[in-house]
Formats: structure tokens, sequence, C-alpha cells
């Protein structure tokens, strides 16, 4: 058998250029997404709280505790992850709506 490329390469790479509405959409889809985040690690916060470890070997209970401050924290980073991405998003469209506001008219004639 050979490792061929099956997909053809192409050359021409289409540039999208950033629009207001674009980044706006973006951004309300990750702050959704962030916002959805937010709620699950609520949710497995709380699930964790009301469910206490059953046992009395001390290293059950560190690993336990470690497990469970991890699957937290890293729901959390993921939530403020997408939190930032649409600060920065928003943040776009406001620069995209200043430029487009400040740009000369170009005369057509």
């Amino acid at each position: 058998m050979s490792d061929q490329n099956l997909t053809p390469k192409t050359d021409a790479q289409i540039q999208v250029s950033a629009s207001p509405l674009r980044s706006t959409i973006g951004a309300v889809i990750s702050g959704g997404m962030a916002f959805a985040m937010y709620s699950l690690m609520i949710a497995i916060a709380t699930n964790f709280a009301t469910k206490p470890v059953h046992s009395i070997n001390p290293l059950v209970i560190k690993i336990t505790s470690a497990v469970r401050t991890l699957v937290v924290g890293v729901v959390a980073l993921g939530s403020g992850i997408f939190g930032i991405v649409a600060i920065g998003l928003l943040a776009l469209t406001l620069q995209l709506l200043i430029q487009q506001l400040t740009k000369p008219k170009s005369s057509e004639s």
C-alpha cells in the first residue's frame, strides 16, 4: 500500500475578513458556551458537596478530594476561557464598528 494523500491540495486559500456581525455572532456563541459550562460547574460542585465520601481510609479521602477538585477546576477553566473569548470578540466588534464609522467616505465619481 502506498501513503498517498487522497485529498487534493488547493493553492488558493480564501481569506475571510472580520465583520462586526461575524464577531458578534461568535461572541454570543462563546458567551452561551461559557454560561453552559458555568452552570455545569455549579451542578457538579453541588453534586460533589451533597455526596460525601464514605471511607475511613485517609488515602481514599485525599485522592477523592484531588479528583473532585480537578474535575471542578477543569470545567471552571473551560468556562473562563469561553468567557474571555466572548469578551475579546465583543471588543473586536467595537473596534470594527469604530473603524467603519471613522473611515473617510470615498467619493465615487
